[in-house]
């Protein structure tokens, strides 16, 4: 099953979605939709007493959800109840909520979205630059972060090449390579930004962002060069390249004097949506 997975927002919230390529369809995590609509604490209890207050619902709860293997908060996929668009309208009807026919709309918008971006994949850059500017983000940080999401894309695909396909193996890949240039794992260095659920890219400075890519960009080239065959193999190069980019941290740090490993997250730095100003996560000196 080819499946691409995504996260959109919806009100500032995120909501889980993955495409199945074999089936065609949109998969919504119902746990993010029932969130997005309540505001509830405790989600799986609230899907309870949905399901009570439907008998009709209920009945069909086993048709209408489908398990699918979803990225969570801690970075692991794991089996998640998830539907289809008809499958979410259907719940979104038991859900009294004035957020329920927007969130249609938004479900709409997010189907057709998809078959234009199958037709046209450029679009599917536009929209990210769209959502981030729409976050209060910089067109330079953007460009920096555009530019990063393609060469992660050439990196996975050349781990893919050399024979990793369990998500788990990717994870461990990354870990190795961030920390090979940073000091720290990517679950470290979220700590260190003091994040949880968000994006570790999506938090990191102009220079951070600059020299993650490097050190991706640099594996992607060594691997191409080595030829790899499997997991250990394939260590080794994330290792190698990950070491390109700490010396080229180190050098930029000596002649700056402080560290660019920075503690900065986007939320200092950037305004609530409403009242947005573009702004930028801070410049180390000599950016």
């Amino acid at each position: 099953m080819e499946q691409d997975f995504a996260v959109q927002l919806f009100d500032n919230k995120q909501v889980r979605i993955v495409w199945d390529a074999e089936k065609g369809k949109y998969f919504f995590s119902v746990s993010d939709i029932v969130q997005v609509l309540t505001d509830s604490t405790d989600v799986k209890q609230y899907i309870k007493r949905m399901r009570s207050r439907d008998p009709e619902l209920n009945l069909r709860w086993g048709t209408i959800c489908t398990p699918t293997r979803m990225k969570a908060s801690d970075g692991k996929t794991y089996q998640t109840q998830s539907a289809d668009l008809e499958g979410i309208f259907r719940i979104i009807q038991s859900i009294p909520s004035p957020k329920a026919e927007p969130l249609k709309r938004w479900l709409a918008e997010v189907g057709a979205q998809r078959i234009d971006q199958m037709i046209d994949p450029e679009l599917t850059f536009q929209m990210a630059v769209e959502d981030y500017r729409r976050q209060g983000y910089s067109d330079r940080w953007i460009n920096e972060r555009m530019k990063s999401i393609k060469m992660r894309k050439e990196l996975t695909d050349e781990w893919e090449r050399s024979g990793i396909h369990e998500q788990k193996d990717f994870a461990i890949l990354t870990n190795v390579l961030t920390k090979a240039w940073s000091g720290m794992t990517t679950g470290e260095y979220k700590q260190y930004k003091g994040l949880t659920k968000e994006n570790l890219r999506d938090n990191m400075t102009n220079i951070e962002l600059a020299l993650n890519t490097l050190a991706e960009v640099a594996t992607t080239e060594i691997s191409r060069q080595r030829n790899p065959k499997g997991f250990d193999e394939s260590r080794q190069t994330a290792q190698a390249g990950g070491r390109i980019a700490k010396n080229a941290r180190k050098d930029l740090e000596q002649e700056l004097g402080h560290s660019v490993v920075s503690p900065a997250k986007a939320s200092d730095y950037l305004a609530p949506v409403e009242d947005a100003e573009v702004m930028e996560l801070p410049k180390e000196a000599g950016d």
